[in-house]
């Protein structure tokens, strides 16, 4: 288990959290453990996906080492005791909930989706460890530009819609990392649908998050 700090440290390096939300937690365990395979550090379970809490302790035994999952879709205090007791190692929550205040409580990295202002700033009052921009879509990277004069020193993810074309204009605006979900997973945890191309992507985000690390160390 990371700290919230080692947390911090670990996404800022790997620029991405896999985002996986399925029609079966057979599916969704397949799936990220793929991504897991492929190199992807953090992968987060919906709890939406049925069988959520199986498929996290699933991966939770199988993942690679250094690698780590979590739960996404986490709202309340019995869903942070839920995903502890599955074996989950972090949360990202939709909105700023009572499942933010619970998961800090016990010492849980937690990922609070936020988009206003003021549901920003409620969020690192709470003791957020990360915030996740969330949909980061409906303003783009232009949005995120604008948040980051008033909060400079938040650490923002950039959530929903995210393809691979969109995360270097992120990166490069200053969110410490990307969540791709659908772009990324495509139909292979709703449907069981085919995990080579699933896997093409994985590493296509890889490479352009190494890209990006790389070009940011020799400017």
């Amino acid at each position: 288990m990371e700290t919230p700090e080692e947390f911090v440290a670990g996404v800022s390096e790997a620029k991405l959290i896999g985002i996986v939300r399925g029609s079966s937690g057979k599916f969704a365990a397949d799936a990220a453990l793929a991504l897991m395979e492929e190199g992807f550090r953090y992968v987060e379970v919906a709890l939406t996906t049925p069988d959520a809490l199986a498929a996290i302790t699933e991966i939770r035994a199988k993942a690679p080492t250094g690698s780590f999952v979590g739960a996404g879709t986490v709202l309340t205090v019995q869903n942070v005791n839920d995903v502890v007791a599955a074996g989950g190692q972090f949360i990202v929550t939709p909105a700023i909930c009572e499942a933010v205040a619970e998961g800090v409580r016990q010492g849980l990295p937690v990922v609070a989706g936020a988009l206003t202002p003021s549901e920003i700033n409620a969020g690192m009052i709470q003791g957020a460890t990360l915030i996740k921009l969330f949909p980061a879509s409906s303003g783009g990277p232009g949005y995120l530009k604008a948040l980051r004069d008033p909060f400079p020193q938040v650490p923002f993810i950039a959530v929903g819609g995210v393809g691979l074309s969109e995360a270097q204009e992120y990166w490069t605006i200053g969110a410490l990392a990307v969540g791709p979900g659908g772009p990324l997973v495509g139909d292979a945890a709703s449907v069981g649908g085919d995990l080579g191309p699933l896997r093409q992507r994985a590493r296509e985000y890889l490479a352009t998050a190494s890209r990006f690390t790389e070009n940011s160390r020799l400017s």
